[in-house]
């Protein structure tokens, strides 16, 4: 039986894009498959909002931000972590694997970052080569301001890096408008299909960075992919073709839907199941309504109830998977993600399912 999911990533993948992947396999090599990935290119390039090629590379997100790291910097580097839940925290763990000097601003879970406090830290130490931060916090559903952060740094010589694996396609973003030097997306969210890509942007002060960087790399090392898409449209690895083409059907629905209409949707939705999951005696995790995300829906379960077993119960009876807390909200949390082509509908038979299991346990 086929689940419906309700989590931040993986999603159900539409059936448009699963006739797809069912496809005979075409070879990375040949004419074909160059077509393909630069038809891709230039859609990626409307989607982050910028005029210089869009990598595509096969891995998880963790992979994306770890490539970050190694592609920018030198040992001994110091940089500036925004750390405003559990993937800050990631970036943190990365930058000290490569031997950075890392500051960190960290966040309470359920909160933005303070413009003030990122000023601060960078006058205190000019010596900062780069800002790391999650544009969407999956495990809390911030959305966090990149506009402001851009133009802070815009004319310094510090990058600014953004973790928009969940963000994208679901909120308005412009790499090159906003002055965002980096940014990393994934296929298992926005982009409606399985996990197994992602996506590097890069500011032309990225580039130069990238020249200068002496940390080690080998499959990460973004010359490589540069150079085997400028030489031939290709990548230097064996991709993961099948979700390569896909990507190229769901990249044409998303942008002849229009990425505007996409990202009110999503927000008229996150309303919607906001307001469901109220009247079941949730509580809003987030309390200012400028800073939630269109990704998911974080609310805090009634004292009496474990959140583990209510979503086990829902999963193995529906067969519809909701995510829980992370950290120390495990148990305590819902994370009720919409993306994918989530509708009403489906809101309203899952508020049905997690009424009946409230009830019960």
């Amino acid at each position: 039986m086929s689940k419906t999911l309700f989590t931040p990533g993986p999603t159900n993948v539409p059936q448009f894009v699963r006739d797809v992947l069912g496809r005979d396999l075409i070879h990375h090599r040949m004419a074909d498959y160059h077509q393909l990935l630069k038809d891709i290119n230039e859609d990626l390039k409307v989607v982050f909002g910028t005029k210089n090629d869009v990598l595509v590379v096969t891995s998880s997100g963790t992979g994306a931000m770890e490539s970050t790291v190694a592609n920018f910097f030198s040992q001994g580097d110091s940089v500036l972590v925004i750390n405003t839940g559990w993937f800050g925290k990631r970036f943190i763990e990365i930058c000290n694997i490569y031997g950075l000097n890392v500051h960190e601003l960290c966040y309470e879970w359920g909160k933005t970052y303070n413009f003030h406090e990122v000023e601060e830290v960078l006058e205190q130490y000019p010596e900062i080569k780069g800002i790391f931060v999650t544009y969407h916090e999956t495990s809390t559903g911030v959305l966090n301001d990149l506009k402001s952060l851009g133009q802070l740094t815009r004319d310094r010589d510090c990058l600014l890096i953004a973790d928009c694996i969940s963000g994208m396609i679901v909120h308005e973003f412009h790499l090159d408008k906003w002055g965002v030097d980096c940014a990393v997306a994934s296929s298992q969210k926005g982009f409606l299909l399985p996990p197994g890509l992602s996506f590097v942007a890069l500011s032309d002060k990225a580039k130069l960075a990238m020249e200068r960087s002496n940390l080690p790399k080998y499959y990460w090392d973004y010359k490589k992919y540069f150079k085997s898409f400028n030489e031939k449209y290709e990548q230097p690895f064996t991709p993961a073709i099948s979700i390569v083409v896909a990507l190229r059907e769901s990249l044409r629905y998303l942008l002849d839907k229009g990425l505007a209409t996409v990202v009110e949707e999503k927000r008229m939705l996150r309303k919607y199941t906001e307001e469901k999951l109220q009247a079941l005696g949730f509580k809003l995790f987030i309390e200012d309504d400028s800073i939630r995300g269109n990704v998911l829906i974080p609310v805090i379960v009634p004292e009496e109830i474990d959140g583990r077993q209510l979503t086990a119960m829902i999963d193995e009876r529906h067969d519809f998977t909701v995510a829980g807390g992370m950290g120390e909200y495990a148990g305590k949390m819902l994370r009720v993600g919409i993306l994918s082509d989530v509708t009403t509908k489906e809101i309203d038979l899952l508020a049905s399912y997690i009424e009946e299991s409230l009830l019960e346990l």
